[in-house]
């Protein structure tokens, strides 16, 4: 049975590129030296959008946590706002844990990483770059551009085109990007318009979010390219895959495939949608699985009391 550990959570920001990234850092007490996982969102979406929930859950056990928000997005650095660039994403990963590489208060031997949606497929890419990490957890990852652009479906996709050629032109011109929603009903121009996925996004942000539903159109292009799962067959750390049965952004068929790839990949599925994952019992047993396969890997370990 694992131990229920109190934790402190404080606000904490670090370096990447030429801004910086805001985040939160659960801290167990009654731990020595804890152990750390760094936690990254999806598309378009900040910390605040239930990764202390997550962060939270993983600290009770004795992991220390990082939940950070990527530059361009809500109170972190950047300009312009709401732009979201893979390339700069995956460098502000890298910014965190060289962050937490610097850090005293936590065991910078045992780090592992957690990403949901569009940041799983990040946590794949990271996990393959950084093979001293002890672990990664990919929850309904996003590992192909193709076959979710495909799920999107192909009318959805040319209606983009006219504001794609805006955001090209205004940055040809220095002026500020036009924007495409982030999520949308069925049928209407967005990164994602599955039945599930508007609701769903509204679903996670509390009061006073500083979620923002648009992004810089100019990463259409890039996110059809960006293909996460093909680097699943390098990750050599342990790496467990949370897939849903029923996920309607991120096909699981494609995901389960790529998973098969990872050597040491432990595969667990769902009967559950995308947007499902975050909260009620979905949220449970998903974070019950995590914490033990983090709990596994990472040991953390009460202090020893001084008589």
């Amino acid at each position: 049975m694992t131990t229920a550990y109190s934790f402190t959570r404080q606000d904490i920001t670090f370096p990447s590129g030429d801004s910086t990234c805001a985040g939160w850092l659960y801290l167990p007490t009654g731990v020595t030296s804890p152990p750390v996982v760094v936690l990254g969102h999806g598309l378009g979406a900040t910390r605040e959008m239930r990764l202390d929930a997550f962060a939270e859950r993983f600290a009770e056990a004795g992991i220390a946590a990082v939940a950070f928000t990527y530059r361009h997005f809500g109170d972190s650095g950047g300009q312009p706002r709401q732009l979201l660039s893979i390339k700069r994403q995956l460098a502000d990963w890298d910014a965190a844990l060289a962050h937490v590489k610097t850090r005293p208060d936590v065991d910078r031997s045992r780090v592992a990483v957690w990403g949901s949606s569009f940041g799983g497929g990040h946590a794949i890419t990271v996990a393959s770059r950084h093979p001293e990490l002890r672990a990664a957890v990919a929850q309904c990852p996003f590992t192909d551009g193709l076959a979710s652009a495909l799920a999107l479906g192909p009318l959805a996709s040319l209606r983009m085109a006219p504001v794609l050629a805006r955001d090209l032109v205004t940055r040809v011109r220095g002026r500020a990007p036009a924007m495409v929603p982030i999520a949308s009903a069925p049928g209407s121009p967005a990164l994602m318009n599955a039945p599930d996925a508007l609701p769903g996004y509204e679903a996670l942000q509390p009061p006073g979010t500083t979620f923002r539903n648009e992004v810089a159109a100019r990463v259409i292009p890039t996110i059809a390219a960006y293909r996460p799962g093909r680097a699943a067959k390098k990750v050599t750390i342990p790496i467990l895959f949370c897939v849903s049965n029923t996920d309607s952004v991120t096909p699981p068929a494609q995901t389960l495939r790529y998973a098969g790839t990872a050597p040491r990949g432990e595969i667990k599925r769902y009967d559950a949608g995308h947007f499902d994952f975050y909260t009620g019992e979905t949220f449970e047993q998903l974070v019950c699985d995590q914490t033990e396969f983090l709990v596994r890997l990472l040991h953390p370990t009460p202090a020893v009391q001084t008589p």
